[in-house]
């Protein structure tokens, strides 16, 4: 069976795009460098999840791309907690026109401009609910 290995994204500044990815994510260079045209980022220490590749690309970023990348919080607080990480580290706020009434995302966009979601895996859970009584 396959397996998901690495998601490969393009970036005009490739440098630029790995510090972002790796502060957001807890991950490092895989060869140890980051270099101006390809690099390859994994979990730091070998954890789990697919690896992020970026590389130098000159074609323009699309308003709604047809892939994204979904990045889970636990609940609202981590979320909004996130949010504000990921804007420290240079990620922009998207003026999305696609919102649902009652979202349980939000899309930012990464320094090159790739779109992505922070998503509250609790949104719309019953608190009085145990675990094992979520649908």
């Amino acid at each position: 069976m396959l397996r998901l290995g690495t998601i490969v994204m393009g970036a005009a500044d490739v440098r630029r795009a790995a510090e972002f990815w790796a502060g957001a994510l807890g991950y490092v260079p895989r060869d140890g460098d980051v270099s101006d045209d390809w690099t390859v980022l994994v979990p730091a220490g070998g954890g789990p999840g697919p690896g992020i590749a970026l590389g130098l690309s000159t074609s323009p970023v699309r308003d709604r791309p047809r892939v994204h990348l979904d990045l889970y919080a636990a609940d609202a607080a981590e979320q909004r907690a996130e949010i504000a990480r990921l804007l420290s580290l240079g990620a922009e706020p998207v003026d999305w026109d696609l919102y649902p009434e009652d979202p349980d995302f939000v899309v930012l966009a990464d320094p090159e401009g790739n779109r992505f979601c922070v998503i509250d895996e609790a949104h719309g859970q019953d608190p009085q609910r145990t675990p094992e009584e979520t649908p």
